[in-house]
């Protein structure tokens, strides 16, 4: 499973199926990509956030829960970062770190 090289973002969503919520395609698509497929490569501090390089293209995706009102922080998203805003956020290190 690879991300396409047109994919700037991969955003998952929850859904309520009677009375449980169940992870859409996007977001069963972002666990199984963390699980198996990128490298990480970072974290921040919080330990929410997390950087990951793709072993294809050597872009790189940063793993958020972008709904803070949500439990667990809600679904996941990956979005593409450029190079200078994984050294703004991860350090320089981060971002030679590739491959």
């Amino acid at each position: 499973m690879k991300i396409q090289s047109d994919e700037t973002e991969i955003r998952g969503r929850w859904k309520m199926v009677g009375l449980k919520v169940e992870e859409d395609a996007n977001a069963r698509r972002i666990q199984a990509l963390i699980g198996g497929y990128l490298k990480q490569i970072a974290r921040d501090e919080s330990g929410w956030t997390t950087l990951y390089v793709d072993p294809s293209d050597q872009r790189f995706w940063e793993l958020t829960y972008p709904e803070p009102d949500s439990h667990g922080g809600g679904p996941p998203m990956l979005r593409c970062l450029s190079e200078n805003e994984v050294k703004e956020k991860y350090g320089e290190a981060a971002a030679k770190t590739t491959g």
